[in-house]
């Protein structure tokens, strides 16, 4: 049953919106059809004949009529509707932070879409992976870290850092360390062609070894040139070879060597009394990682040994030296851009030192 047709009565203005809103190519279809039945209405057109004319049904005519004789203009808008309440709220996602707060189940390395959607039990895997993708929260990617224990810490880390930022006038700085077991592995190499046509460089599984070169360096901070030899082990004995020869590099020059705790580079009191115009400077326990010839180590490893093949291992060893001579033609020295070094201890650390 059709309710009684209201009667519209528009203003001026009204009209010219209406008008504007019918002429309009970028109107919508439904907005186009409501203002059609007002105006239709406002020149006394029935019902009936407004819907066959607009193409609705009549009661639809009768509910735009209505509304716009109660409510104007704002009448011909859509109500809010509620919609379906939201399963998953902010509750949810409490308990899916507080879940990865806690340990995996027994077996498992670490938390899964998955295992936390099991977990939770009433809660979707999509559900999981959106609100994870949201907090950009990655279960796979991994970072590491070493906590230094060292008591001494801020001392020794401002003693190093204070090298490289203001280096002693007239003094050399030298980051000296061992790159050891570097392995002369001679594998198949050649290019892989994939069905979408991308090639790619490619090496076999198998492989034979020619043995291995332990790398002692030294890099000076001031040009970030490199002075490199090859020996077969990592001893005491070999490490002052390699000293010897980089106080013979810099006659007579004051030197400054950074290095790491290693024992071999500790204990050498004998050997600094015959050198009096060479200091070591030790990096704190457990932050090898101040010392910058690391790294180069780096990128020596990415630029040179990664995926190469040597048959010997005199072969290996000329391979580096080339590397190290075509890195000190175009040297530079690196850039310290940390401004603030400081010891701060990880809340609720699970590791016990004994």
């Amino acid at each position: 049953m059709i309710p009684e047709a209201r009667e519209v009565h528009l203003s001026r203005k009204d009209r010219k919106v209406l008008e504007a809103c019918c002429r309009s190519p970028v109107t919508l279809q439904r907005d186009l059809k409501r203002a059609r039945i007002v105006l239709l209405a406002a020149d006394g057109r029935s019902t009936r004949s407004i819907a066959k004319e607009v193409g609705v049904q009549p009661r639809i005519v009768s509910l735009w009529r209505h509304r716009y004789a109660d409510h104007g203009l704002e009448g011909l808008q859509d109500k809010p509707r509620p919609g379906k309440q939201p399963i998953c709220t902010k509750t949810t996602d409490k308990r899916i932070l507080k879940l990865l707060d806690k340990p995996p189940p027994q077996g498992f390395a670490r938390w899964t879409g998955p295992l936390l959607a099991e977990a939770l039990g009433d809660v979707d895997v999509q559900y999981v992976w959106r609100f994870l993708r949201s907090h950009k929260i990655d279960l796979v990617a991994r970072k590491s870290w070493c906590e230094s224990n060292d008591p001494n810490f801020t001392a020794k880390a401002a003693d190093v850092v204070g090298l490289y930022v203001a280096p002693p006038a007239k003094a050399i700085v030298l980051c000296v360390d061992e790159k050891p077991s570097i392995q002369a592995l001679e594998r198949a190499q050649g290019y892989l062609k994939l069905p979408n046509g991308r090639a790619l460089t490619g090496q076999s599984h198998d492989y034979k070894r020619h043995g291995t070169t332990t790398l002692f360096a030294a890099l000076e901070v001031a040009t970030g040139k490199i002075i490199a030899t090859h020996s077969k082990r990592r001893r005491r004995v070999e490490f002052l070879d390699f000293m010897n020869s980089v106080t013979a590099t810099f006659p007579n020059r004051k030197l400054h060597v950074i290095l790491d705790n290693l024992n071999t580079h500790k204990k050498n009191e004998d050997w600094l009394k015959a050198h009096p115009n060479v200091q070591f400077h030790f990096t704190p326990t457990s932050a090898s990682w101040l010392n910058q010839v690391e790294v180069w180590f780096s990128i020596l490893q990415g630029q040179s040994l990664s995926g190469t093949s040597f048959t010997s291992l005199k072969q290996l060893q000329e391979h580096i030296d080339a590397y190290v001579n075509a890195y000190n033609d175009r040297a530079e020295p690196f850039v310290w851009t940390k401004k603030k070094v400081r010891q701060r201890r990880f809340k609720g650390r699970r590791i016990t030192q004994l």
